[in-house]
């Protein structure tokens, strides 16, 4: 099964182009710590813990180009570079909301974090797996996060940029994750990542080079 998508989005009044090509079959997975994953053997390397689905690839696309092409906005008020969106089924929209680590001095108020908070309170339950709700993110999602996904019963996952890419644009710490991918599915929990990183890199890059504040404890 192949597809082929071309998507174009302004990122800080520059036209980003961004083009996929993927040609989806299972292959093995080179990594021991996930050896269940799937890989859409491509350009982008998107990886899941599920066989690739086109549909809901192509979905996972548009919205995390478009959160990318928000970011600037939220980094301009005061936000850290990542942005997350909680969205039902038929595309609602749950709840939309960027870092606030440092605008609003908590550690915890990573995007992932702040989008759960948010939903659940707009649902009114701590619980939102009745709700099939799946969370989209610029970025992997940290060590932290990754407990607040499961926790919260978000039932899919899709993110953009990988965290050791974040790690070495950012020098942001993403802590240590082994497995998450087996572990999501042994949880009914989907993961699609890897999806659109150039634009998400781009907004990455330029958050470090004008100078906005990589938060985290001295060691």
């Amino acid at each position: 099964m192949s597809n082929n998508s071309n998507a174009q989005v302004i990122y800080n009044n520059e036209l980003i182009n961004t083009q996929t090509v993927v040609n989806y079959q299972q292959t093995k997975n080179n990594n021991a710590n996930d050896a269940n994953l799937y890989l859409a053997v491509d350009n982008t390397q998107v990886v899941s813990n599920e066989e690739i689905d086109e549909v809901k690839l192509k979905k996972a696309q548009e919205i995390i180009l478009q959160l990318q092409a928000e970011m600037g906005d939220y980094i301009a008020k005061g936000s850290g570079p990542f942005l997350a969106a909680v969205i039902d089924e038929n595309g609602n929209i749950m709840s939309k909301t960027a870092n606030s680590v440092v605008s609003e001095e908590c550690s915890n108020n990573h995007a992932e974090m702040n989008a759960i908070k948010a939903a659940q309170k707009n649902l009114g339950t701590y619980d939102l797996s009745k709700h099939n709700l799946s969370l989209y993110v610029t970025s992997e999602p940290c060590m932290m996060c990754i407990g607040g996904i499961m926790w919260s019963g978000i039932k899919a996952v899709y993110y953009g940029v990988p965290s050791k890419r974040v790690e070495e644009i950012t020098g942001f710490d993403e802590g240590f994750k082994p497995n998450w991918f087996k572990e999501f599915k042994n949880r009914g929990i989907t993961v699609y990542g890897n999806i659109e990183v150039e634009a998400g890199e781009k907004v990455l890059y330029d958050y470090v080079n004008t100078g906005k504040t990589v938060y985290q404890p001295q060691r």
